[in-house]
């Protein structure tokens, strides 16, 4: 009797081809609700869940989802600080750190809002914000 080789020697269908989604490294709202409905759907009716259980895992559902918004509101007020602190220094006199690693000094006479954090420009230099390491007197 003669076989044939269904494949190339050593590959299976498991390991060859890409993943089809990336896998999610963070527990998120939707994660939670999902495990919770599942939970639900696929309890024993002739003992369901404890109640107290579930009020628990809802609270939990819900203290999760509002450090989530602090989590978001805490970067949204960091980022206007930078702004602010960015324009406070237009046409002031300050020392910086370049890309280089070489210190310069210069007045501030433009700011952007391109990125994240705002840059500053000092001469023909374009600085990000944290490369600031001092602010002449006024």
């Amino acid at each position: 009797m003669t076989t044939t080789p269904i494949g190339p020697v050593g590959s299976t269908s498991l390991t060859s081809g890409a993943p089809t989604r990336t896998p999610k490294q963070t527990m998120d709202a939707d994660v939670f609700m999902n495990l919770l409905v599942t939970q639900l759907k696929n309890q024993d009716p002739s003992s369901p869940m404890d109640t107290n259980a579930m009020i628990g895992q809802s609270t939990q559902l819900a203290m999760m989802e509002k450090l989530s918004q602090l989590a978001s509101d805490g970067a949204q007020g960091l980022q206007t600080q930078q702004r602010a602190a960015a324009a406070a220094l237009l046409g002031r006199t300050v020392t910086y750190l370049g890309a280089d690693g070489a210190a310069g000094s210069g007045e501030v006479s433009s700011v952007a809002y391109t990125g994240s954090t705002p840059t500053v420009t000092v001469g023909s230099a374009i600085l990000p914000l944290g490369s600031i390491t001092g602010i002449a007197g006024a």
